[in-house]
């Protein structure tokens, strides 16, 4: 596996103004790594995204919670890393993941089954949380509980310092200024994990699946921020996860909206400095008024 980051070459241009007399220049870059990554699950090909290599294992298993596969570590009998030789070649399908570099080799616990909705049919990229869907159905996914049993609240102040906190928090992207980011906090701001990618969903993936591998879904009381805009698939994703509130420092979509409403998540957006937009759920939050 190659690293999250990758040293280039560039020639650096810069225009003349002001004090600077311009010029250009060859110096070093870093760039956020960018690889595929195979899901095989019971021995098939479910998946293959583009992911920025690290927390492989948790991609591979908040991927599956996503998709309402797993719900908890016991639905999981193994889980590993391997590469195309030593996972084998062509599946029972005929879905060939050899020579496309690491696979996540899954083996689900007895009884445990993958939804025919959930079968991927082609390469997703690192953008694209529900490509491959075949139909409005196969992408809305909600628990059987309501969120609206989580009657945490939090304080508006708390939220606004939450982006701020995220950006420290981000060694690679703080290296390539390439990389998205999603951090889980308490109700209380206090970062509990922190992960990169250079797909939104990817990074909230590898957070779902850190907190499964930990046994410690759902993810009640909690907060996840993401450092771009709340899609439907993200809402989704926190929803499976029991995650009571997602905040974004960008827009939403109206599918997310609808879909938090529905879900009784509560959907921050535009969280930037002292204002934020509430789209469902204000109920939650402390310190502001409707």
């Amino acid at each position: 596996m190659s690293g999250r980051t990758s040293r280039r070459r560039v020639l650096r241009v810069t225009l003349p103004g002001g004090s600077q007399p311009g010029g250009s220049a060859p110096r070093a870059d870093f760039l956020a790594g960018e690889e595929p990554l195979g899901i095989r699950v019971n021995g098939t090909a479910l998946t293959v995204t583009m992911r920025t290599p690290g927390d492989d294992l948790e991609l591979a298993a908040g991927f599956l919670v996503s998709e309402a596969v797993i719900g908890s570590p016991a639905d999981i009998a193994e889980i590993k890393l391997c590469d195309g030789t030593a996972c084998g070649h062509a599946d029972q399908n005929g879905a060939d993941h050899s020579g496309m570099g690491n696979i996540a080799d899954v083996t689900l616990a007895a009884g445990v089954a993958v939804t025919p909705g959930a079968q991927r049919n082609f390469m997703t990229t690192s953008a694209c949380g529900v490509c491959g869907k075949t139909s409005i159905e196969d992408i809305c996914v909600l628990p059987h509980a309501s969120l609206a049993a989580d009657t945490t609240r939090f304080a508006a102040d708390m939220l606004a310092a939450l982006p701020g906190r995220l950006r420290d928090a981000q060694r690679v992207f703080s290296r390539t200024g390439g990389l998205h980011a999603a951090g889980l906090f308490t109700a209380g701001g206090e970062l509990i994990v922190v992960r990169e990618d250079v797909g939104r969903h990817n990074a909230v993936d590898k957070v779902v699946g850190w907190a499964l591998l930990g046994d410690r879904l759902p993810l009640a009381g909690c907060v996840l921020l993401v450092s771009g805009r709340a899609s439907f698939e993200l809402v989704q994703k926190a929803v499976l996860a029991g995650i009571p509130l997602l905040a974004a420092v960008s827009a939403p979509s109206s599918l997310a909206v609808d879909l938090a409403g529905q879900a009784g998540l509560t959907l921050v957006g535009f969280l930037r400095g002292p204002s934020m937009n509430v789209y469902t759920g204000a109920s939650r939050l402390s310190g502001c008024s409707s």
